[in-house]
């Protein structure tokens, strides 16, 4: 890393945590007006005690690592404005989380939940916005040929021209395409679209480099066939200090992501097909425990008065327990209110003939074992709210591809309808707000790898906000 960047990432460090800062002080100050404690002049005028001080910055410091975490210091020039976004919302849930711990081990009385709420709020936009104003200024000085970076692609394929196509079409990014690095061959003219030509062969490139600003070498080789030349032309660009991009797909996987680990000193690529990064997966988590207790909390009536009506109305437990397919294939009692008769499971086989929908699920609209208070539970989905606490232990989430029976899990005939299995399964998903029951097996099946592959925050949480209306209107339900 250049002192350039060096001194650019620590100062857009500063600025974050002078940002966090002014969310903190901001959203206590308006709590504090609201209720008419104290006002911003006074507040500005009162002396902090000593030990009230060490705290914040101790909260400050926590925030400054969470955003490293949540990678916010690294190069952006190629990821979208979305995906930064994303990374703003979840680092300030995280540092929210942090001052609320914080709040809890120190007494801290302004910390409290519409302090969070508010403080949470205001993060957010003003450290999203000035993010925005960080890439729109670096975009015009890139445009107009600022802060370039230069690159080398090494390859003549189809694959390296899209590549290059797509970098050329963002001039934003401030990237300048020296050309391609290869021997002729027949294959050549995938390059031609782009407009660039061979700058080096392979014989030629170390001199090339040592006359040329290069920054940056996209290695667009088939791995199988030119590992040795790769291999060569890597060490190369070690040599010259110059940075190396490769593409993960190596071995074809279109829906596997991956990252970089290191193990005993040694440096290894993972490849994932489930919701990756940590620390986002550790954000979901907090998410489901935080909403999970209080819909707990707040439904607690609900349950007690409908455990109340199952015992009056139907003999029998009041909850039905049932193995489930869980997170790599783990299995796990889930806990639901009971809507059918005690014996349902023995009398599946004599109903099977009068299934309903496509698939190994078993689904019937007129089911002879449901009881006459199940059918209201089932379209309210009232008897699904025990599977909180299967969230608070963590056998499920809030949102992901619902856990089905060991029984239908034995029915799978197609392996790549198992993909769902690397997430953790949740309570509401895609395919609980796009019909339910009115969906086919495949097309639900499609649903959970698309929510697998575009999972963010974002997504959880409008999945979450579409579930409600879709209880309320008993969507597909049966």
């Amino acid at each position: 890393m250049n002192d350039k960047r060096r001194l650019t990432i620590g100062l857009l460090q500063l600025c974050d945590l002078f940002l966090i800062a002014v969310a903190f002080v901001l959203a206590a100050v308006f709590l504090a007006e609201a209720r008419h404690d104290i006002s911003l002049a006074r507040f500005v005028a009162m002396r902090t005690r000593i030990g009230n001080f060490v705290i914040f910055i101790a909260g400050l410091a926590l925030c400054h690592i969470v955003f490293r975490l949540c990678g916010l210091y690294r190069s952006r020039r190629l990821s979208r404005r979305r995906t930064e976004f994303v990374d703003v919302l979840v680092a300030m849930t995280l540092s929210s989380t942090c001052f609320a711990i914080l709040g809890v081990i120190f007494s801290i009385r302004v910390i409290t939940v519409p302090f969070l709420v508010l403080f949470w709020t205001l993060g957010t936009c003003i450290v999203a916005a000035v993010r925005l104003a960080l890439r729109l200024f670096a975009a015009q000085l890139r445009a107009h040929g600022k802060d370039q970076r230069y690159m080398l692609i090494v390859g003549s394929n189809q694959r390296a021209a899209a590549f290059a196509m797509s970098i050329a079409s963002h001039p934003d990014r401030g990237y300048r395409l020296l050309g391609f690095v290869d021997d002729p061959w027949p294959g050549m003219d995938a390059i031609k679209p782009t407009g660039l030509g061979l700058v080096s062969s392979y014989a030629g490139l170390a001199e090339y480099l040592r006359h040329n600003v290069v920054d940056e070498v996209a290695f667009y080789l088939p791995f199988a066939s030119f590992y040795k030349r790769s291999s060569e032309v890597a060490m190369l660009c070690q040599e010259h200090g110059i940075i190396m991009r490769f593409n993960s797909d190596l071995f074809g996987l279109e829906t596997s992501r991956w990252r970089s680990e290191e193990f005993g000193g040694t440096q290894y690529i993972a490849t994932y097909t489930g919701l990756g990064d940590p620390v986002p997966q550790i954000a979901k988590r907090g998410i489901d425990i935080v909403l999970a207790t209080l819909a707990l909390l707040i439904s607690s009536p609900v349950l007690l008065a409908t455990a109340i009506a199952i015992k009056l109305t139907s003999p029998g437990p009041i909850f039905f327990l049932q193995e489930r397919i869980g997170l790599n294939k783990r299995r796990f009692r889930i806990f639901k209110l009971r809507t059918m008769v005690p014996n349902a499971e023995t009398l599946m086989p004599k109903l099977e003939a009068q299934n309903q929908v496509a698939g190994p699920v078993f689904k019937m609209k007129n089911d002879p074992r449901i009881t006459p208070i199940g059918k209201f539970l089932r379209k309210t989905s009232i008897d699904e709210l025990p599977q909180l606490l299967n969230v608070l232990k963590g056998d499920m989430s809030l949102v992901g591809p619902r856990p089905l029976p060991t029984r239908d899990y034995e029915g799978f005939n197609e392996d790549w309808q198992r993909r769902r299995f690397s997430v953790k399964p949740g309570i509401t998903c895609l395919w609980q707000v796009n019909g339910r029951s009115t969906v086919t097996f495949e097309q639900w099946m499609r649903l959970d790898l698309k929510y697998m592959d575009e999972w963010s925050i974002w997504l959880d949480l409008k999945i979450l906000v579409k579930t409600v209306p879709a209880v309320l209107r008993g969507s597909g339900a049966v």
